[in-house]
């Protein structure tokens, strides 16, 4: 019995100690980037060349579901509204819902899940076939020529995103309300603009989008980075950018929130 409980408190040790060794590597690995990215400055058709996979290659998602996701706020908002006589207040509801919180969380959710997977399986697999170990050989940094042109890709990259999706779902929000249940366009239009602010609200959306494209970029380049170099290894890598970054999206829009309309 001893022997077990001493055996499972070890298994748990090593978890933890793997854990925080990985997580001071995955440090050291961003100081790394940011110490390199001369190189993705000097020559920055390297990251032009990489802001096209994950950025223009991202455009039909972000669009397609910014639209639908501002057609069903519009048809939700309008509902709720209409119960408190306030339906001239769509607008309002549509463009802070999107710049706040919709637009830079969701457009997240769908960069991690389409361009970060790519970067991961893409950095993976050029780890799997020693293309990064031939660099070396070389004499060529794989962190200045392939890691940091991706990171600052993502970077510049998920703000732009984001402002799209969110004005394709205010598109949407007045497709809806507008065309489709006629509430008065004048109303919709000069509510928003009355009450988005752009320091409070426009700002702060793209604040977000940039932390979110720190760390899914950052998550994306370290796990391809650091998979193992066989099929099942770049696989669970994939998988892990996805999850974690995920998590970490969520988790870093809470805090976010709570600092920035902790006086609202």
């Amino acid at each position: 019995m001893l022997d077990r409980a001493t055996s499972a408190l070890r298994g748990l040790g090593n978890r933890v100690t793997s854990r925080i060794w990985r997580l001071g590597f995955a440090s050291r690995f961003f100081l790394a980037i940011l110490l390199y990215s001369g190189t993705s400055f000097r020559r920055f058709f390297l990251t032009i060349r990489e802001i096209y996979f994950t950025g223009v290659l991202s455009l039909i998602i972000i669009l397609v579901s910014g639209l639908f996701v501002g057609m069903v706020l519009g048809l939700q908002g309008y509902d709720t509204l209409q119960r408190y006589g306030s339906s001239e207040a769509l607008g309002i509801l549509v463009a802070l819902s999107l710049v706040r919180e919709l637009g830079p969380v969701v457009s997240a959710l769908l960069f991690a899940s389409r361009a970060g997977s790519a970067i991961t399986a893409e950095i993976g697999l050029m780890k799997a076939t020693e293309q990064l170990s031939a660099m070396e050989m070389m004499a060529v940094n794989p962190i200045a020529r392939v890691v940091a042109p991706r990171f600052w890709a993502g970077v510049i990259s998920m703000p732009l995103l984001a402002a799209l999706f969110s004005a394709m779902g205010i598109f949407g929000g007045y497709l809806v309300g507008v065309v489709l249940i006629g509430v008065d366009e004048g109303s919709f239009w000069s509510q928003m603009q009355a009450s988005v602010d752009f320091r409070e609200d426009i700002v702060n959306g793209v604040i977000k989008s940039v932390v979110f494209g720190i760390l899914v970029s950052w998550i994306a380049v370290f796990e391809g980075y650091d998979s193992e170099p066989t099929a099942e290894g770049v696989s669970g890598a994939t998988t892990r950018t996805v999850v974690t970054s995920s998590l970490v999206i969520l988790a870093a829009d809470f805090i976010l929130t709570a600092f920035m309309f902790r006086g609202a």
